[in-house]
């Protein structure tokens, strides 16, 4: 009884469902809302393609209606493309009879790749509308982007439809050498500030050449890309102080998404590589984010002179010096993965007002690691001859920012004079006393905060309430901070020199 039961009511279900009319749309009457009425896609190289943006389309009447057309303006020959609630159209450009139910909605998600030529010529803005419908009930919404042109360095297409390569760490990456006297570009091994650069793969310095980045040249590294200074190779990197926050004579190193999504997204792009051999290096005013490990430095023989850096949001590290010689003044770093500072396999290290800060999301890293081994190497230890940090922060979010991994059977010689040091655990390890052990640390301020204006925005500068104020000693001043600004004496600990915050 109950299975006739159960087919009578199913029964019924059918035939009232097939009568009603719910599903009968009607067509568009131009009422349809949008979430805006400008899509603006931000800026991006010419031929990369953008990221994809969202509009939202809203059907606020009471039936359900049919959007006879939905298409660019420029139709086919748009350089948008769109998909509307998950389909493709007639190329990403034309779609017709498109159902939208009442009080309901759908997503339209648009990308653009387009060359300079596409562009305005005055302002470089390439635009488009969406039309949806024609006629009376035409409605449109604006897209906009903003293409901006480069020179692009990329490795060549071998005959064999491979990619040229280079090696590093003896494997062949994709990557290519930098010439002096290259048909189109001219000289790559000179970098100016007339427009960016974009880099894919590796580009190399040549055997016994420098290569030079004039103040205010801008560098964009495609995904897995980076810069390889070889054999008896030298960089030298002329920044110098900028006026506003656009840091227009700094030079900048970063990932080639222009987006504002992407600004401080880590892992965009490789490293600077800073071989075992090559050398005469300077760094200058440089502004370094988004790699994996931002200076990745080899080996050196002779010194390198590294001044009025920042490093920010790298995956691994900001800087990783392996028996190296770096001398560094004025130098920021922040969001590392593994230590925003780490001078491993020995080496001679002497850092000078810098601020070592580390907010990475997980607790298991460091600002600043101290090492003398490196397991797997021949031989798997080195002397640490120096590491030494005057009127230095070394701070961040873990507990501590300070690590120490020492071979008793190499010499291990460091000292941090006059820091504020970042060590919450109570230690009975000897290398750990911050209070008692005068061979290896004077005058240190631990535990209290610098109170930086906003780590997380990577701004590092401190005011008269920081407790790095005027805790310098002067035997060990540099006299201009990152900024140029004369420090005072007592000097403050770090990069900058203390100013009132803005109200």
């Amino acid at each position: 009884m109950r299975q006739y039961f159960a087919i009578f009511v199913l029964s019924l279900i059918l035939v009232f469902s097939s009568c009603r009319t719910d599903f009968d749309t009607v067509a568009s009457t131009g009422d349809l809302k949008f979430s805006k009425d400008t899509v603006y896609l931000d800026t991006v190289f010419k031929n990369i393609g953008s990221s994809t943006y969202q509009l939202k389309v809203y059907n606020r009447s009471k039936n359900d209606i049919s959007i006879p057309t939905i298409q660019f303006k420029k139709g086919l020959n748009s350089k948008y493309r769109m998909t509307v609630d998950g389909m493709s159209g007639t190329n990403g450009k034309l779609f017709k009879d498109v159902t939208l139910l009442a009080k309901d909605s759908l997503y339209i998600f648009i990308e653009t790749t387009a060359d300079i030529t596409d562009a305005n010529p005055t302002d470089f803005l390439y635009t488009d509308e969406i039309q949806f419908d024609s006629g009376t009930n035409l409605q449109e919404v604006a897209l906009v982007t903003l293409i901006q042109d480069a020179i692009f360095l990329y490795p060549n297409q071998n005959p064999d439809g491979t990619k040229e390569k280079i090696k590093i760490d003896g494997k062949d990456v994709d990557g290519f050498y930098l010439s002096e006297n290259d048909p189109v570009n001219g000289n790559e091994l000179l970098f100016t500030k007339q427009k960016p650069y974009v880099i894919y793969g590796y580009a190399g310095v040549p055997e016994n050449k420098t290569i030079t980045f004039e103040a205010g040249a801008r560098v964009h590294f495609h995904a897995n890309s980076g810069l390889y200074v070889g054999k008896n190779a030298s960089l030298q990197i002329n920044g110098t102080t900028s006026t506003t926050e656009k840091l227009e004579n700094e030079v900048v190193f970063e990932g080639d998404r222009l987006e504002s999504l992407y600004s401080d997204i880590p892992g965009q792009w490789k490293s600077v590589i800073i071989e075992n051999g090559s050398d005469n290096h300077s760094i200058n005013h440089l502004t370094l984010k988004n790699a994996v490990t931002g200076l990745d430095i080899r080996n050196t023989a002779n010194t390198i002179q590294l001044k009025n850096t920042q490093i920010y949001n790298c995956v691994e590290y900001g800087i990783l010096g392996q028996n190296s010689k770096i001398v560094g003044e004025n130098i920021v770093i922040n969001y590392a993965g593994l230590a925003s500072l780490s001078c491993i396999y020995g080496g001679n290290y002497n850092f000078t007002h810098c601020t070592f800060n580390n907010n990475w999301q997980n607790g298991s890293h460091f600002a600043v690691n101290l090492s003398n081994s490196l397991a797997g190497a021949t031989p798997e230890t080195n002397p640490l001859t120096q590491a030494t940090f005057n009127n230095c922060i070394i701070y961040g979010s873990s507990t501590n920012e300070f690590n120490l991994d020492i071979n008793t059977n190499t010499p291990f010689v460091y000292q941090l004079n006059n820091c504020l040091l970042k060590f919450s655990s109570s230690s009975t390890d000897p290398n750990y006393q911050f209070k008692t052990d005068t061979e290896h640390y004077n005058n240190i301020i631990l535990n209290e905060n610098p109170r930086f204006y906003n780590v997380n925005q990577n701004k590092f500068n401190i005011d008269k309430t920081s407790s790095a104020f005027a805790k310098g000693n002067q035997a060990y001043i540099i006299p201009l901070d990152i900024l140029g600004i004369t420090r005072t004496s007592p000097p403050d600990l770090g990069a900058y020199q203390s100013q009132d915050f803005p109200k």
